[in-house]
């Protein structure tokens, strides 16, 4: 195991996620990021549930406590979660890395998604999984590049 001044150790707090409620009708996603520019938060991910009354629209942002301001303010219903965002340069190879360190580990994959383009040209890679703690740990001994909140705000 390298110290925590490795490139590959996570620091600081994990990739907070919000899981947004929405209306299923149109402009309803766009008032939710129109509403985060306004107050300076960047969307940095998303993926999108749909269903025939309700949207749940699950997003990552570079500033979650303002995020999370706002749609307190604004009466919006949501949730958060701890994300494990990893740091792919070679994403395919890397991404299947992930998959079989975490099934060697035992341990359950949520759901996962890429987040927007890195400036470093770098994919990222969402996973919701049960365990954030244990999973970094597991990747991070493979070798794999977390980001934390502070690492993927930019």
């Amino acid at each position: 195991m390298g110290d925590s001044s490795d490139a590959t150790a996570p620091m600081g707090e994990p990739v907070q996620q919000f899981a947004v409620f929405l209306q299923n009708r149109a402009g309803s996603l766009e008032a939710l990021i129109q509403l985060l520019k306004q107050a300076q938060v960047e969307l940095l991910g998303f993926s999108v549930q749909d269903s025939r009354d309700a949207t749940v629209a699950r997003i990552v942002t570079s500033d979650p406590d303002t995020a999370q301001q706002v749609f307190l303010e604004k009466g919006i219903p949501h949730t958060t979660a701890d994300l494990l965002v990893v740091a792919l340069r070679h994403p395919v190879e890397e991404f299947q890395k992930c998959l079989r360190e975490l099934r060697a580990a035992e341990t359950n994959l949520d759901f996962a998604y890429t987040l927007l383009p890195h400036p470093e040209g770098l994919t990222l890679v969402a996973l919701h999984v049960e365990d954030v703690e244990f999973s970094q740990s597991v990747l991070h001994r493979a070798g794999i590049k977390i980001l934390s909140q502070e690492g993927l705000s930019r």
